[in-house]
């Protein structure tokens, strides 16, 4: 995701409790944020480091490949199946106000760079996409609640919803290490135990770890510029309470009580 082209966007905001472009002021900044700065987040190591592996049931060994299968689909505009989901996200996100086209200016109101999000799915392909969508369905609350940020004493220059959300699906993929062959470290070892228990754990992890950014976000009381020492604060509490004791699922991990359906 480094010295990619395009910029990020922060969204200043105006009154409380909307998210639309007559009440936000939307700006134009470096592409650090999204591409260069994320690589911070991540885990940096050098190739020649010693790393555990851990092996694997031939359950899981399945459940990996297929989720690696999801992560190896980019978004492509031209697929009808990648269209429907994108209109189905805008239908779930603002059902009472109809989409003009899956390119417009109003996916900058859900908090996209511009008005084609099909250019900030580089980063985390289409499982981004679909994580934004299950994210959505399964717990509308919580949804509208950091998209529309009406939740706690929010910055005047919020992060933008929907890109932070393709931040986070890219950030999870690195911290569990899904694209190695078998996990190397303890937390992706345990998420595959999850994995193999529920196919939806990795968008159900998603959703909590949009949750726990936020909380986050409002802890720090963070503004834009600060998104990837959030983010780099998200991770280790998150890597923390999937490794505590007595944890069997993730319904069990203790940031998914912030979750509201």
């Amino acid at each position: 995701m480094d010295d990619r082209g395009g910029s990020f966007v922060a969204v200043r905001r105006i009154s409380q409790g909307q998210c639309h472009s007559s009440s936000a002021e939307i700006v134009a900044g470096s592409t650090a944020w999204l591409g260069r700065g994320l690589s911070c987040v991540c885990a940096q190591g050098r190739e020649s480091d010693p790393r555990p592996s851990f092996d694997l049931t031939p359950t899981q060994e399945e459940c990996l490949q297929s989720i690696q299968s999801r992560i190896d689909v980019p978004y492509d505009s031209s697929i009808p199946e990648h269209q429907d989901a994108l209109k189905a996200l805008w239908d779930t996100a603002f059902p009472e106000e109809k989409l003009h086209g899956l390119i417009s200016e109003q996916w900058k109101e859900m908090g996209w760079q511009g008005k084609d999000p099909s250019t900030d799915f580089r980063g985390g392909g289409f499982i981004s996409l679909e994580n934004l969508l299950f994210f959505a369905r399964n717990f509308p609350k919580s949804f509208q609640d950091l998209l529309r940020k009406q939740e706690g004493d929010r910055s005047v220059w919020e992060y933008p919803f929907a890109v932070a959300g393709v931040n986070i699906t890219f950030m999870l993929i690195q911290m569990l290490d899904l694209e190695a062959d078998k996990p190397r470290t303890l937390v992706g070892a345990t998420f595959l135990k999850f994995l193999a228990e529920n196919e939806s754990a990795f968008d159900l992890l998603y959703c909590i770890t949009f949750k726990l950014m936020d909380h986050q976000w409002l802890a720090m009381r963070a503004s834009y510029m600060d998104f990837n020492t959030v983010m780099k604060s998200t991770r280790r509490q998150l890597e923390k309470e999937l490794l505590l004791e007595d944890i069997t699922r993730l319904e069990d991990v203790p940031s998914y009580r912030l979750l509201s359906k």
